[in-house]
């Protein structure tokens, strides 16, 4: 974990952003996630010099792509920012919690569709 990860992580484990729970280093499809909190389907990277590199930049946009067509909402980060305006940051990032959990708490839920074929018991063949 780089240095403003590692302070950034002090500050939201454990539930320490307003009870937020946070996970570090989340496997998600091929990729590995900064920080994820999974109530909001969100996904904090925290970016570095290196991100600014072209070939970086075209990655994280495939990668903040294939994110989204899993739900999941990609903010980035800026390293300088987490160590000159952590506050800010996680003023920001508890925001975007708030409005994503506010969002999926308003959805009204519907009933999801049978697959034709397919009984609506479970397996019991454990395949």
């Amino acid at each position: 974990m780089s240095p403003p990860e590692a302070r950034l992580w002090v500050r939201v484990r454990a539930r320490r952003l307003e009870g937020c729970k946070f996970r570090r280093q989340h496997p998600c499809g091929p990729f590995i996630l900064d920080f994820y909190c999974a109530a909001a389907r969100l996904a904090v990277e925290v970016d570095g010099e290196s991100h600014n590199h072209p070939d970086q930049i075209s990655h994280d946009r495939r990668r903040t792509r294939w994110l989204a067509a899993q739900g999941i909402r990609v903010v980035r980060i800026a390293a300088v920012d987490v160590r000159d305006e952590l506050d800010g940051v996680l003023a920001f990032i508890l925001r975007v919690v708030r409005e994503r959990t506010a969002h999926r708490s308003a959805a009204p839920s519907t009933p999801r569709a049978k697959s034709p074929g397919r009984s609506s018991s479970p397996s019991l063949t454990g395949r």
